[in-house]
């Protein structure tokens, strides 16, 4: 009995050591087969997929991916595989602070990137800045927002005082229009801001803004509005209405429902299918300030065309694509200048000594002390349900 004990205790004894040694062999072959951490630089995308700003940030998130693809079938950041770790903000400023939070905390993103609007932007930015993670905003426009978040905070593309100068140095100069209505939402940083510079700019050219009236984001009856601006339109000769792209096809079919045929200008807030797919026809006549043509002739412009269509299939929405693969592309300058790409502080501080890095968007130089990048403004009109390259303005 005792003998039998001994073998069967023997037995299992050596099934158990062949058991640790195969476990031990396949761990080792999976870790072979894996790509280890220091292979891969972790980026965080931190876009408004769903709700309201989704028409600017799903295409900008595709552009920023797509980018990114390329860069890492290129052989990446000196060797490192960039890594792009989305959430989605769902357009809404405690899910993406949240969101940033998630991927600094839990993705171990070394610089964080994304979001279409400045309201949005500067609850991502405070979660970046607490924790000193770079963040770049690939489309938000707030000229004060690098100062208001804190020295890790940086634009990819022009501030609002640049586009709001350039759509009323354009409705003067080229239209010859110097009687302005001014309408409002004023329940965005961005609408009040653009709405401010423009109205500083046309004043000092000599233009009249006739009469201003506001509105909140998602109102859904403009009527109040436009029947006192039909009351005594003041002689207006064009609208300039500061809104964002959830309100943009909306306000723009009621006014011209109503009768009003008036040319319509805006910022970037209206560079969105929504426009023409929410107003039809009623979209024709409305000029847009905006970051690019994609209609422009410069070979890099027409690459990144046919390579969006190519990868998704159709072309980009809007210039906002466009911004979000410049912004990639930003980052990966900056991760392959900075002393060691996986600390933030030395790729915030690449970033900053970006210069002449030429995009889709234009080209991207940070002068001495700033964190906003000057860049020209291209005027789009819409045409035949599409975007018509009027003229680029340079300030």
């Amino acid at each position: 009995m005792k003998k039998t004990l001994k073998k069967t205790l023997l037995v299992m004894l050596a099934l158990m050591l062949a058991f640790a040694f195969t476990g031990c062999a396949k761990d080792k072959s999976e870790d072979e087969g894996a790509s280890p951490a220091a292979d891969t630089i972790n980026v965080g995308a931190l876009f408004n997929l769903t709700g309201g700003q989704a028409s600017l940030d799903q295409p900008s998130y595709n552009g920023f991916k797509m980018a990114a693809d390329e860069i890492n079938a290129a052989g990446g950041i000196n060797g490192k595989m960039i890594e792009v770790k989305v959430v989605d903000g769902k357009t809404d400023q405690a899910s993406v602070a949240s969101a940033a939070k998630k991927l600094i905390d839990v993705e171990k993103a070394v610089v964080v990137a994304g979001l279409s609007d400045s309201n949005y932007a500067l609850a991502a930015g405070g979660v970046c800045q607490s924790n000193s993670i770079p963040f770049i905003t690939s489309g938000a426009t707030l000229p004060t927002l690098p100062e208001q978040v804190g020295d890790y905070a940086f634009l990819a593309p022009f501030g609002d005082n640049v586009q709001a100068y350039a759509c009323a140095d354009y409705a003067i100069d080229d239209l010859k229009m110097t009687k302005c209505y001014l309408l409002i939402d004023q329940s965005m940083e961005f609408t009040k801001t653009l709405a401010h510079f423009f109205k500083e700019r046309y004043e000092e050219k000599g233009g009249t803004i006739v009469l201003t009236d506001n509105y909140m984001n998602k109102d859904p009856d403009f009527s109040a509005q436009i029947d006192r601006f039909l009351a005594d339109k003041g002689g207006a000769e064009i609208l300039f209405i500061s809104g964002v792209p959830d309100d943009a096809g909306v306000v723009v079919k009621q006014f011209r429902d109503k009768g009003v045929t008036l040319p319509i200008i805006s910022g970037d807030g209206f560079d969105t299918p929504l426009l023409m797919e929410v107003a039809g026809d009623a979209a024709n006549n409305v000029y847009v300030g905006t970051h690019a043509s994609l209609e422009n002739t410069d070979p890099a412009v027409q690459k990144f065309v046919a390579d969006y269509t190519a990868v998704y299939g159709h072309a980009p929405e809007n210039a906002f694509a466009a911004l979000g693969y410049d912004t990639m592309y930003l980052i990966a300058n900056a991760l392959k200048n900075a002393t060691d790409p996986t600390d933030p502080a030395a790729i915030r501080d690449a970033i900053g000594a970006t210069k002449n890095l030429k995009g889709v968007t234009g080209t991207v130089t940070y002068e001495e002390g700033s964190r906003v990048p000057t860049k020209s403004v291209t005027i789009n009109k819409v045409e035949g349900g599409k975007f018509v390259f009027q003229k680029e303005v340079f300030l």
